[in-house]
């Protein structure tokens, strides 16, 4: 399958589509012109920030988005990008999942997603894969990919075009901040936040670590896994990081890669239990390969981050072994990297307002899922805080108060 070139300049965005009656501002959420808009502070420029800074925005808020690096600097520039359906069905991430998979559909034709930030629907299919070094294998099945010649067993199709997609992650979160910025009047300030500051019992402002403040009459804290750190939400809850590893190659003839996500059981040959590494080709020509995942410790800083050796080396055989297009000397490597995703101590995001502080809410704890569920997380932030309830899903289930019954 050929490769299709995307435009990587964000400074490009072509005219909106028609967007679907669940998520068009009605009469009731159009903001009163002699009326000041609600000022709203978010705190974090990764995916969750940015999507609630957007569908904020849209609805009318006067937004601010403060992040103390670069937007989608951390888990949101590093991350695979996959979406799926109905991959949380049976859980309570279940309805958040299927609203957020239909709305990156709907964003990626409001904002050309195909061309601006990778979208397209996948087929994705899981493998047995055992390491090889220079003896390839017939295909298995016709349901695997030509380009995949290792030593490919026991192949199943987990998702079709309907129920898997991708987008490029960075470049998704960059283009919808431009948009929230050029048609919605969002501002961004570079800054770390170290406090929320109250009167009366709720938020009114953010203090930063320069001495700054900004004054709104809500906060949203989209931290990621800093979120941990922060002293009004560890009060609340808990939020670990869990370190997951990542590669990105150029194969040596992108235009034979075709749009399959692959989910591995991977056998090294030293032995021992299986791994579970992912590939995903993109639209660029590139492919993505992540696993190697293990908690640690958040640091202060988004650079202090950085990448085992020896978890890289892993992915690069890894990758080697599932296509002779990706091994070494035959792709060039462009990205070796690692990124900290927030995890609850129940596996379920923290969406609501903070029980301890009226006016100020929080978005956390996505884990892997953050790609996917970034868009109705927004959306439901941006319907919670200006009108009260979410109505895109029940946000009953991520409520920060589960954790204060227990």
């Amino acid at each position: 399958m050929a490769s299709v070139p995307l435009h990587l300049s964000l400074s490009r965005i072509h005219a909106r589509q028609p967007i679907p009656d669940s998520i068009k501002l009605s009469s009731s959420q159009i903001m009163d012109p002699q009326i000041p808009p609600k000022r709203v502070i978010v705190c974090g420029g990764g995916i969750i920030g940015v999507c609630a800074a957007y569908f904020l925005s849209k609805k009318g808020a006067a937004v601010t988005v403060v992040e103390q690096s670069s937007i989608a600097c951390a888990a949101s520039g590093k991350a695979g990008g996959f979406l799926a359906l109905d991959w949380c069905d049976g859980g309570p991430v279940s309805s958040l999942a299927r609203a957020s998979f239909n709305l990156h559909r709907s964003l990626a034709e409001e904002l050309n997603g195909a061309e601006s930030y990778g979208y397209r629907h996948l087929s994705t299919l899981s493998l047995s894969i055992a390491e090889t070094t220079s003896v390839r294998s017939k295909r298995p099945a016709p349901i695997v990919p030509s380009w995949v010649d290792g030593a490919a067993k026991s192949p199943k199709i987990i998702g079709t075009t309907e129920t898997t997609a991708q987008v490029h992650p960075q470049l998704f979160t960059k283009t919808l901040l431009e948009k929230a910025v050029e048609d919605y009047g969002v501002e961004v300030v570079i800054g770390r936040v170290e406090s929320v500051e109250a009167a009366g019992g709720a938020a009114e402002a953010v203090a930063l670590a320069d001495g700054r403040r900004i004054e709104g009459d809500a906060v949203v804290l989209a931290l990621g896994p800093w979120s941990g750190k922060f002293g009004i939400l560890k009060s609340v809850f808990r939020v670990t990081g869990l370190k997951a590893h990542s590669i990105v190659m150029e194969p040596r003839d992108p235009s034979a890669i075709s749009a399959h996500a692959l989910f591995l059981s991977y056998y090294s040959a030293q032995g021992g239990k299986p791994m579970d590494p992912e590939v995903y080709p993109r639209p660029t020509g590139e492919v993505y390969i992540c696993g190697m995942s293990a908690e640690a410790e958040v640091p202060d800083e988004v650079e202090q981050i950085t990448a085992v050796p020896e978890s890289i080396a892993v992915l690069k055989t890894v990758a080697g072994s599932v296509s002779s297009q990706l091994s070494e000397g035959e792709a060039t490597v462009k990205a070796e990297q690692a990124c900290i995703l927030p995890c609850t101590d129940d596996s379920v995001p923290v969406i609501g307002e903070v029980p301890t502080l009226k006016g100020c809410y929080v978005a956390t704890g996505h884990s892997c899922w953050g790609i996917l569920n970034g868009p109705a997380t927004g959306a439901a932030m941006a319907e919670l805080v200006l009108d009260g309830r979410a109505a895109i899903v029940d946000l009953a289930p991520f409520s920060p108060l589960r954790f204060l019954s227990t």
